[in-house]
């Protein structure tokens, strides 16, 4: 069963009642919506589909707004639009009408099946039960892709009008384990972290800030690595232009501390999680505040976070 009975708008927003910062969570991938054409075309089951979703993450982050920042979350599933895609990144394999176009991207993502359009929620799932109309990836894009990435674009520019900066904070969450070399016998691995921070290795955010965040994460009991192994997708790289003072950072959190896998339920933890991550927020929106007029070092990230 899907959360909306009704065709719902591609974004819901939430804005500060008072206090507004130049900041602006989003969730790209935590969308319940499953459309009827994604089903009646799927040869996977629902429960099946939400293993690529990133369950609850607008959740863990609603209470954002009250310490100043937007929250911007899509409502429809990844696996029937990937928000943090390029828009060229269209697979052959899978859309017809392709053939001929020259300003396709023929990126990692999209041989993995991973592209603007998943042809698989996992190694080894496909979704689709043959390919889809290029007319039907068009309107996907027209009526999802754009609206969202238009108002995101729009929040930041706000945000560089008003105070002459912007923070993006890419919410994201992440399986407990990934698939190993499947030329090696080695099965699963474990991720050996709570939340995996990703700042394209430096270039997508000033490096100070990524630190700021680690500490306070840290700060709040979760085990935190940088850029490994995910070290930011095309939201990060698209947008994150620190010269220009728009600093994009992405927070992978680990599904295993605040949901069963399995059920795909949340578990009894799961408001403890959300009030940390509330904390880290509001800590690190209020230590810009300070640090607007301070210059950004590791050592004033390092004083803040252990204030």
């Amino acid at each position: 069963m899907t959360e909306f009975e009704t065709h719902p708008p591609a974004y819901t927003e939430t804005v500060p009642a008072t206090g507004r910062r130049p900041f602006v969570f989003a969730v790209p991938h935590a969308g319940r919506h499953y459309p009827r054409d994604l089903l009646s075309a799927s040869v996977l089951d629902t429960k099946t589909l939400r293993s690529s979703e990133d369950a609850y993450v607008d959740r863990l982050f609603d209470s954002v707004p009250d310490t100043g920042a937007v929250l911007i979350a899509a409502t429809h599933a990844r696996a029937y639009l990937d928000l943090n895609r390029d828009p060229r990144e269209l697979d052959p394999r899978l859309i017809h009408g392709l053939k001929g176009r020259d300003d396709l991207m023929d990126s990692a993502r999209v041989r993995a099946g991973l592209g603007l359009i998943p042809a698989v929620v996992g190694p080894d799932m496909p979704i689709y039960k043959g390919k889809l109309d290029i007319e039907d990836v068009l309107s996907r894009h027209d009526r999802l892709y754009m609206p969202y990435h238009k108002r995101l674009g729009n929040l930041l520019n706000a945000c560089i009008a008003q105070w002459g900066r912007a923070y993006l904070i890419d919410c994201h969450s992440m399986p407990s384990t990934l698939e190993q070399n499947r030329t090696k016998p080695l099965g699963r691995k474990t991720i050996e972290a709570d939340i995996v921070l990703g700042d394209c290795w430096g270039t997508s955010c000033d490096r100070a800030f990524t630190a700021l965040a680690e500490s306070l994460l840290t700060r709040e009991g979760f085990r935190v690595r940088r850029n490994i192994p995910y070290a930011g997708g095309f939201v990060t790289e698209h947008y994150g232009r620190p010269a220009a003072n728009i600093h994009a950072l992405q927070i992978e959190i680990n599904r295993g501390i605040y949901m069963d896998e399995t059920t795909l339920e949340p578990k009894d933890c799961f408001w403890d999680i959300a009030a940390r991550l509330s904390r880290f927020a509001a800590a690190l929106m209020a230590a810009q505040d300070e640090g607007a007029t301070q210059p950004h070092t590791k050592e004033y990230g390092r004083r803040l976070a252990a204030e």
